[in-house]
């Protein structure tokens, strides 16, 4: 199914599709390779990081040649890439989006980069670049750049950090959701284990009103527990499995291959019979990163 997809006309869903092989990359080793030749930026983006990701052997030529494609997502994606496998590679040009790019996601997606790449000499320059003001960005684009940057700091060892992401959680606003729900992914991935009482209240929270969190904050919760070992949230996921919504039956596969569990496995194998294709590749995505495919 993530072969099939990966040939897709929707750029999307090609990208959805190179980020599941990641889960099993000696298998699915040509979707990755054709991903970084793809016609589209975002899924070229997706594929080189991917292949840092998994380390993917004999990617480096190809990922060589991506050092000066036309978007800087990719440029940064291929040189984090060829940094993770050993590379010599200039990682310059990662400082200078960081810094000086008008662009808050492209500074984030710098960031982003930086701490998967793991220098600590690079701390430096991510405090530099969250006391940077960026008049032209929105509250919001801002508030992401910053929450970004603070996860490369912690993933480089700035425990600090986790401080400014625990206290992204819960939304004010409607216009906070999205750094909430990116809060709660980043603790997840950092592994924040002293985050985990607050994640729990956060699965079961509700309002004066009997109304709890966003669905999306709650899958992402569910995810998050399940990184960390806790894997009593798959009632969330079950909650939205059936969802009129395909983003939702997407994240709640998301979140069911991130559990894993036997009770998980048969959730995923009726999710890959789902109408929307979005959802069968995030199903199938999930089987593989359950079952820990090579």
């Amino acid at each position: 199914m993530i072969e099939q997809e990966a040939s897709a006309p929707d750029a999307l869903l090609r990208a959805n599709a190179v980020e599941a092989a990641g889960s099993s990359p000696v298998r699915l080793r040509g979707v990755i390779d054709r991903g970084l030749d793809d016609p589209n930026l975002g899924v070229r983006s997706v594929a080189a990081a991917t292949a840092g990701r998994v380390k993917l052997k004999g990617a480096a030529s190809r990922l060589h040649g991506l050092e000066t494609d036309s978007s800087p997502y990719v440029r940064a994606s291929a040189i984090g890439a060829l940094a993770r496998l050993g590379e010599a590679v200039d990682q310059s040009p990662l400082a200078e989006m960081l810094l000086g790019d008008p662009s808050p996601k492209i500074r984030s997606h710098a960031a982003f980069t930086l701490g998967e790449i793991g220098n600590r000499s690079a701390l430096g320059l991510l405090k530099e670049a969250a006391g940077a003001k960026l008049e032209r960005a929105s509250t919001g684009e801002v508030k992401l750049m910053q929450l970004q940057i603070a996860e490369a700091m912690v993933k480089l060892g700035d425990e600090a950090q986790l401080q400014p992401i625990r206290a992204a959680l819960y939304p004010s606003r409607p216009d906070e959701l999205e750094s909430a729900v990116l809060a709660v992914q980043i603790l997840g991935q950092v592994r924040d284990k002293a985050a985990m009482g607050q994640l729990m209240h956060m699965a079961s929270y509700r309002d004066q009103g009997g109304q709890p969190l966003p669905a999306e904050i709650r899958l992402a919760v569910c995810s998050a527990l399940a990184k960390m070992g806790e894997k009593k949230g798959g009632f969330i996921a079950d909650e939205f499995r059936a969802s009129k919504s395909a983003a939702l039956r997407a994240q709640a596969a998301a979140a069911y291959g991130d559990i894993g569990d036997g009770m998980s496995l048969a959730r995923l194998k009726e999710l890959l019979d789902d109408p929307d294709k979005l959802v069968r590749v995030a199903a199938a995505g999930g089987v593989l990163r359950a079952v820990g495919r090579e």
